[in-house]
């Protein structure tokens, strides 16, 4: 059972940072190495929408409407990913999920784990 705890969820006036957390306390640093690891997020009415991921060498995808605002970062030996959230407007309101994506042998796709969320707010 892979766990992923997220935390740093807030309310945040427009142009503010938050910095998002996720911790996966259950899994040895060898296994979280070997982990894609990311985060999504969903607004009300929307689908679940993939903000941002980072493989275990370090390299980032970004969504187009968040490159240049938001980084995505991992340390290993903490067993961590961070999403720093810069120049925040209304419509990155969302909750954010942590997400952990272990590859398949033979490249059939992915086991993908989720945490449960944490709600991002931003509103004057």
């Amino acid at each position: 059972q892979v766990q992923l705890v997220e935390s740093g969820g807030g309310l945040v006036q427009p142009g503010g940072s938050l910095r998002l957390s996720c911790v996966a306390p259950r899994m040895i640093t060898s296994v979280f190495n070997g982990y894609i690891m990311g985060w999504y997020r969903q607004a009300p009415g929307n689908q679940r929408e993939l903000v941002a991921t980072i493989t275990t060498g370090g390299s980032a995808v970004y969504a187009d409407s968040v490159k240049g605002r938001f980084t995505i970062s991992r340390h290993g030996g903490l067993k961590k990913v961070y999403l720093q959230m810069n120049s925040l407007k209304p419509e990155d309101t969302a909750v954010y999920y942590c997400s952990a994506h272990w590859p398949r042998t033979g490249g059939r796709g992915y086991d993908d784990y989720w945490g449960q969320g944490t709600q991002v707010t931003v509103s004057s």
